[in-house]
C-alpha cells in the first residue's frame, strides 16, 4: 500500500469521524453505526442515539436566554430588547455607554482610550437630551426616583408618578411652577392612587420644596388632570 493511499484512507476516516453523513432522505446519521443523531442543547452536543458517539460538541446555543413551559408563556416572553418604561425620559429606548472603562474581555482601557470613551459618553448624553423637554423630563424623573427610594415606594408607584408628570408636561401645567414641585406632587398623588399613601410631612422631608408648595401643586395637578384620588 502506497503512502498516498494510506494518507487518503486516513483523511477519509478523519472526515467520517468529524462530519455526520446524510442519508438519501437528507437525515443526519452517525458515521460509526448509522444510527440517528440527537441534539443535546443543555450540553451543546450532537450525539448518536444508538451508540452514544459525540459527533459535535461545544455548539453555540442561539436560542433565547429564557425558558418557557407552554405556548402562552413563550408568546409573552418572545420579545427583543429591554421593556420600555415611563420612568426614563426616553422610555428606555436609547443606548447607554457603560462607565466601567473595560473592553469586551474585561481588560482595563488605556488612558487614551478612557479619554475617548468619556468624550463619547458626553456626546451620547447630549444627543439623548437634545431639547428642553427631554432635559426637563430627565431632571423630574430623576427626582421622582430619588424620592420614591427614600420613601420606600414600589416600582408601580414610580411608574404612575412618571405618567402623571408626563401628562402635566404635555398639558403645559409647568409654567409658573418648579420641576421639583410638580414631580413631588405627582409622586404624592401616585402613592395615594396605589393605596400606599405617604403623609405631606414624610414627602416634604425628602423633597427639595416646602410642604405648602407641595400641597398647592398637588391640588392643581389633580384638578387639571382630573385624577381620581380616594379621600384620605
Amino acid at each position: 500500500m502506497t503512502d498516498t493511499t494510506v494518507r487518503r484512507e486516513r483523511g477519509e476516516k478523519e472526515q467520517a469521524d468529524a462530519e455526520a453523513e446524510e442519508t438519501e432522505e437528507g437525515q443526519l446519521v452517525c458515521p460509526e453505526c448509522g444510527g440517528s443523531l440527537e441534539a443535546d442543547t443543555e450540553r451543546g452536543e450532537t450525539v448518536c442515539s444508538e451508540c452514544g458517539l459525540v459527533v459535535e460538541e461545544d455548539e453555540i446555543d442561539r436560542g433565547p436566554e429564557w425558558r418557557a413551559f407552554d405556548s402562552a408563556e413563550k408568546d409573552e416572553k418572545s420579545r427583543v430588547g429591554a421593556p420600555t418604561t415611563k420612568m426614563m425620559h426616553d422610555e428606555g429606548l436609547s443606548t447607554n455607554i457603560g462607565w466601567q472603562d473595560k473592553d469586551a474581555y474585561g481588560n482595563s482601557l488605556s488612558s487614551r482610550q478612557r479619554q475617548k470613551m468619556q468624550r463619547l459618553r458626553t456626546w451620547n448624553e447630549r444627543f439623548r437630551t437634545r431639547d428642553s423637554k427631554e432635559r426637563n423630563l430627565k431632571q423630574a424623573l430623576g427626582e421622582i426616583d430619588r424620592m420614591a427610594s427614600a420613601l420606600g415606594l414600589p416600582e408601580n408607584v414610580r411608574e404612575t408618578a412618571s405618567v402623571i408628570y408626563r401628562r402635566a408636561l404635555d398639558e403645559d401645567l409647568l409654567p409658573g411652577r418648579s420641576i421639583e414641585g410638580v414631580a413631588t406632587a405627582s409622586l404624592y398623588a401616585a402613592a395615594r392612587q396605589a393605596g400606599t399613601p405617604r403623609s405631606l410631612d414624610e414627602v416634604s422631608n425628602v423633597s427639595r420644596v416646602g410642604k405648602d408648595e407641595i400641597a398647592r401643586t398637588y391640588r392643581y395637578v389633580v384638578r387639571e388632570l382630573s385624577l381620581e384620588i380616594e379621600p384620605a
